[in-house]
């Protein structure tokens, strides 16, 4: 009976001694948790996707508790409903919220540009980079092998007919495309500036008309057609003032190649081959 009772004592024993160790270790070595923070994190959309400046929603809970002044209206996923909530939590005013949309500054689809070259087994645009700058006559544009519809978390951008074209309902201003395009033809633009200069080359005319039938030449019609003197030629390529352009889209009606184009009558992108096919 002894040889029995003696082990069950002895384990009874060591469990009492380790509750107390864990026990004192739970209390020297406890890190408070900040509520604020953790109500914070509950109201965040938790995309994580860094477009507010941070790391994720972790890091930007953090952040607006150990300062309140920071803005509650950074979240472009959240909007402006999600800072209103931050606002309340933290018990400040919150910030006015401009929505803004990835854009694509380039129009050189399928029917337009010249092709130099056919690759085989390269499917990303990075890869297509490597190569001649891509499979396109223009080295300026989009390269059309879709890595930012490969990292878009919101089905907010498309490869249509060989360009990128971006649903600005859908889209959220993650900035995700925009860091992934090795041409660097996607910005991240507020949301009210509906027209859009879409090339970014810096060819001369000839060079560009024979690489794109939609690529800017730089004849400076757009000028000379704005009442607000919001738009201008640099380096043989349109560039439009956000600050002046008023949206009246005289410039992109004036533009002979269409490099110039209003969001508004702009079209959504397809949806993807396997949703059409179910």
């Amino acid at each position: 009976m002894g040889a029995i009772f003696t082990p069950v004592v002895l384990v009874v024993v060591i469990g009492l001694i380790l509750s107390v160790i864990l026990t004192i270790a739970s209390k020297v070595f406890f890190v408070p948790v900040d509520e604020t923070v953790t109500k914070l994190v509950e109201e965040l959309p938790g995309a994580n996707c860094g477009a507010c400046g941070f790391a994720g929603c972790n890091d930007y809970a953090e952040a607006m508790a150990a300062d309140h002044s920071l803005s509650t209206s950074m979240c472009p996923v959240g909007g402006a409903a999600v800072a209103a909530k931050l606002a309340e939590v933290l018990g400040v005013e919150a910030g006015s919220a401009e929505k803004k949309v990835a854009v694509v500054h380039c129009n050189g689809n399928c029917d337009a540009r010249g092709s130099i070259l056919e690759l085989q087994g390269i499917t990303t645009c990075e890869g297509a980079k490597q190569f001649y700058g891509g499979v396109s006559a223009c080295s300026h544009g989009c390269l059309g092998f879709g890595d930012c519809e490969a990292v878009c978390d919101f089905d907010a951008i498309h490869v249509c007919n060989g360009v990128a074209v971006v649903d600005r309902e859908k889209c959220v201003s993650c900035g995700k495309c925009e860091k992934v395009c090795p041409n660097d033809v996607i910005t991240i633009a507020p949301e009210k500036n509906k027209v859009i200069v879409q090339c970014k080359s810096t060819e001369k005319a000839k060079d560009t008309m024979k690489a794109c039938k939609n690529g800017c030449i730089g004849c400076g019609k757009c000028v000379k057609v704005c009442k607000f003197e919001a738009i201008k030629v640099e380096n043989n390529v349109a560039f439009i003032d956000p600050e002046l352009c008023k949206n009246c889209g005289l410039c992109a009606k004036e533009c002979p190649v269409g490099a110039i184009n209003n969001m508004r009558a702009k079209r959504k992108p397809a949806a993807p081959k396997e949703a059409a096919e179910a």
